[in-house]
């Protein structure tokens, strides 16, 4: 079962969807709420509620899609930094062996 949003946007297998959509119905609500209760014209608050899911729910897209951006950089550089451990583990490269009198003049 996947719900798809507007017939393209598929909400559970795209990352940040969910949560976007989730913000945007939120701010939408308060948005138009609040507006309503400050100057009582129905219309007007329905097209600020609309404007108010438009702009939170994108604000909260990008918001997320970078932060999700940041971490699998983090990941990749985390896995490249595991890989050059194993190889280096136990040789003259590697950067937590300590070196002895003996072992600086050699190279």
């Amino acid at each position: 079962q996947s719900f798809k949003l507007l017939g393209f946007l598929d909400v559970q297998s795209v990352p940040c969807a969910r949560e976007s959509v989730l913000y945007g119905s939120l701010g939408s609500l308060v948005v138009g709420l609040g507006h309503f209760l400050a100057t009582s014209r129905v219309r007007r608050s329905c097209d600020f509620a609309v404007g108010g899911f438009i702009s939170t729910m994108l604000g909260y897209w990008f918001y997320c899609r970078y932060n999700l951006a940041q971490k699998r950089i983090r990941q990749r550089m985390l896995k490249e930094g595991m890989k050059n451990r194993m190889l280096f583990e136990g040789s003259y490269l590697d950067p937590e062996r300590k070196q002895t009198g003996d072992e600086r003049s050699d190279s």
